[in-house]
């Protein structure tokens, strides 16, 4: 399913984008939040209930991607995002309108939630899903081990329909 933007599209990933990915994955960047590139590629390719990766395109150029893992029980029924844009591509308003069109797409398919957890110390991603209208709703300590091999905290932040700006 391809999902449009005002600017952005938003395509399933193939494994013909799979040295497109791990170039975004292994720029220092990106590589710094979101860990070993080789692993984090191949674990974009999984097939599993739920979970949906899509590569974020402007004027057909893969410029990041962007990721949904959906809780498809219903009593808990919501779905997480996470979002990598190449840094060549940062600060031009790319990220935030992915993150936009997939959230409105979530919703319309039936979810009321959105969770995303950044790494606590990742104020530029913090200060993007703050003016979405994503909240902080606690710190998730020691949640991820970092390159350094040491744990770092996260920051579990989320959303509800009505918030999305």
């Amino acid at each position: 399913m391809i999902i449009s933007g005002p600017r952005v599209t938003l395509r399933p990933l193939t494994r013909a984008d799979a040295q497109r990915v791990h170039e975004i994955l292994s720029a220092p960047e990106v590589a710094r939040w979101w860990g070993e590139p080789d692993h984090e590629a191949d674990s974009l390719f999984d097939e599993e209930p739920g979970f949906s990766a899509y590569a974020v395109e402007i004027g057909g150029e893969t410029v990041g991607l962007i990721q949904s893992c959906e809780e498809l029980e219903p009593q808990y029924r919501h779905a997480g995002i996470d979002i990598a844009i190449d840094p060549a591509h940062h600060g031009r308003g790319i990220g935030p309108e992915a993150i936009r069109v997939l959230a409105q797409h979530l919703f319309a398919h039936g979810h009321h939630r959105l969770t995303i957890d950044p790494a606590a110390a990742n104020e530029r991603a913090v200060h993007v899903y703050t003016k979405l209208g994503f909240r902080p709703v606690g710190v998730l300590r020691q949640y991820e081990r970092g390159a350094d091999g040491t744990f770092h905290d996260g920051l579990l932040m989320d959303l509800l329909k009505t918030e999305l700006r």
